[in-house]
């Protein structure tokens, strides 16, 4: 009796693409580094105030500048939720930034620029009407 060798099975690979789904027009953070940022195709040096619909230059330089002040505008446009990128490494918020961001009825997400970006895009996917204030890193 002969055997039979069962038929080979070929692999098919499979691609798959993990770019969050966004609706056009959306400010979906690519990229960041060398001082910028490159978000919804455009390249932005310098410290970013990111919305769900447009970016902003913002003069923070460093986690120890960021105030209520110099959150105006977001502030004015309550977006609920805060994602805050705090440079290349963490740094604890100012004192009371949680506080008065709280008061306005925002709520504070601090963390790394990068984790910032990452977050930022996830909440941007799933329309959660946040806005990011990220500090640029080298």
């Amino acid at each position: 009796m002969t055997r039979r060798r069962p038929p080979k099975r070929r692999r098919r690979l499979i691609s798959l693409d993990i770019t969050p789904v966004v609706p056009a027009g959306r400010q979906l953070i690519q990229g960041y580094g060398d001082g910028g940022f490159r978000i919804a195709g455009t390249a932005h040096q310098g410290s970013v105030l990111v919305f769900t619909e447009e970016t902003r230059p913002w003069a923070v330089t460093e986690a120890g500048a960021i105030s209520p002040e110099s959150l105006a505008d977001v502030l004015a446009s309550k977006p609920g939720l805060l994602v805050v990128g705090c440079g290349a490494g963490f740094q604890p918020p100012p004192p009371g930034l949680r506080d008065a961001l709280k008061a306005a009825g925002v709520a504070l997400e601090w963390m790394d620029t990068g984790a910032a970006c990452r977050t930022f895009n996830v909440l941007l996917a799933e329309d959660r009407g946040a806005a990011a204030a990220l500090i640029a890193v080298g």
